[in-house]
């Protein structure tokens, strides 16, 4: 093939298929570099083959990477050494590449060619028009997809959306629904995966952000910016939570989403096969926004625990089971809707778990500030709960304790900094003997790694053979802390 066939049939081939002439110099690249690949049948190489885009003469190259003398060769073919390589080129360096223009193999390659070129070029076509399809499919923007269940793969369902072919997973489908071949479904456009042999395009019905999208359809003030969705939370086809909030006093929310009597919200039901939506107020302050989501349970009291991240919520009996849910339903979407750990419990539980505390506190007091049950019930009474408090709270909080003088003040704080003190000498002797790819791992910190130290664990093995549970009932760690924590541990074993 001569140049001006090379270049009659990039014409033909841009033309039929519809793509720059570009690809198709790029596809004819790349297949006469396999081509002339195979004549070095005794070793691999890498090839290059510059195709001149004027008169369809083209040029073939050998190449080398450059590595470091004291690296050595580890791919013969493809590798050279920097001295040797600066014996052809005095300015080159690690990691350039050294070329060998190759003689002209025309005769060589042309039975090759013919028989070797036509799938590459094909395959390259073929990507080419799928990515083009695929980009003009992002251009649009669209978040939300209408089309058409073309067939059915292995449970998956594959949807027609114009010309793109999109895949909706069984795991992405709300669970009682069942689409068939030829019935039109709507779905969030959840990502795009280039490197999918099929579709690539993956849809979800099963994501928050496709119910967030449909009141978005459904309710224009939130087009307009009145109104915006501050969360969502869903268990698939049954029950779902969202949290709405607008700085425009004219407008009712609530009353906004769920529209002349239920239209809005109905609508959305309708589309996610029944799914019961609970529309929710938000708030800056999360106890008031938990007691929204927890709805329609009413909330007797609240306490906070801002290190845990964690809200104790104190419901009475008749309450209880409203605001567990089914199978503990409305709790958990709460928690997913707030992004809070919410514990429900009785006023009873409350107390005995107050009490709880209380007694553990009141034993470290003793213990750590030497003082008899008397003292440490009056610090516990007057709200202080740990050492840091009672060692740096102004002093004159603690004068402002009738049953305490000046002199016991100071004593108080001088044995509660001690305390501190060798504490924090004896954590920093047990972290000397924690592995240190422990401490770099994802979610740790120096207070859980002392615990763990404390426990016996001080390598990521020791963490990598816990169980979730194990860990949590060890440490006092959310569940998905615990999760992140062991699979960041057991990494290293799969590398």
């Amino acid at each position: 093939m001569n140049g001006r066939e090379i270049l009659m049939t990039v014409d033909v081939l841009a033309r039929e298929k519809n793509v720059p002439r570009e690809i198709v110099f790029g596809a004819l690249e790349s297949a006469l570099a396999a081509a002339t690949k195979k004549l070095f049948s005794e070793e691999d190489v890498e090839i290059r083959v510059a195709l001149d885009r004027e008169s369809g003469e083209y040029d073939a190259f050998r190449r080398w990477v450059v590595v470091p003398d004291e690296a050595g060769l580890q791919e013969p073919g493809h590798q050279i050494i920097l001295s040797d390589a600066r014996e052809l080129d005095p300015d080159v360096e690690v990691d350039d590449f050294i070329e060998e223009q190759l003689p002209k193999q025309n005769e060589s390659l042309g039975r090759r060619f013919a028989q070797d070129t036509k799938q590459v070029i094909l395959q390259k076509i073929r990507d080419a028009e799928r990515e083009q399809v695929l980009n003009e499919f992002l251009a649009r923007g669209d978040q939300i997809v209408n089309g058409t269940v073309k067939r059915m793969d292995k449970g998956d369902a594959i949807i027609e959306i114009g010309k793109v072919e999109a895949r909706l997973p069984r795991s992405e489908m709300i669970p009682k629904e069942n689409l068939r071949i030829g019935d039109r479904a709507r779905a969030y456009v959840a990502k795009i995966d280039r490197q999918a042999r099929g579709p690539q395009v993956i849809l979800s019905r099963t994501s928050p952000e496709f119910l967030k999208k449909l009141f978005e359809l459904e309710v224009p003030e939130i087009e307009q910016g009145l109104l915006q969705i501050k969360s969502a939370a869903r268990d698939p086809g049954v029950r779902a939570k969202i949290a709405v909030w607008t700085n425009d006093r004219r407008i009712d929310p609530i009353g906004t989403c769920v529209g002349m009597r239920g239209s809005r919200v109905q609508a959305v039901t309708n589309e996610l096969a029944g799914e019961r939506v609970d529309i929710v107020l938000w708030s800056d302050d999360p106890a008031q926004f938990v007691i929204g989501a927890l709805a329609p349970a009413n909330v007797s009291s609240i306490v906070v625990d801002e290190d845990k991240h964690a809200m104790d919520v104190v419901v009475d009996e008749d309450n209880l089971a409203i605001a567990i849910g089914r199978s503990g339903q409305n709790v958990r979407l709460a928690s997913e809707l707030t992004g809070w750990q919410i514990n429900i419990m009785t006023a009873e539980e409350s107390q005995q778990k107050q009490e709880g505390e209380q007694a553990s506190i009141r034993v470290k007091f003793m213990e750590k500030l030497d003082v008899d049950e008397e003292v440490a019930n009056i610090l516990i009474s007057e709200g202080f709960s740990s050492l840091d408090e009672i060692a740096y709270v102004p002093m004159n909080e603690l004068l402002e304790i009738e049953a305490f003088d000046e002199e016991t003040v100071e004593e108080l704080r001088n044995r509660a900094r001690n305390a501190l003190l060798t504490e924090a000498i004896a954590r920093e002797e047990s972290l000397e003997k924690v592995e240190k790819e422990l401490l770099e791992l994802d979610s740790m910190d120096v207070e859980l790694a002392t615990r763990l130290a404390g426990n016996g664990i001080r390598t990521r093995d020791d963490l990598g053979e816990l169980a979730v549970d194990e860990l949590v009932e060890l440490t006092g760690v959310s569940e998905d802390r615990a999760k992140t924590l062991i699979m960041g541990a057991r990494a290293h074993w799969f590398q």
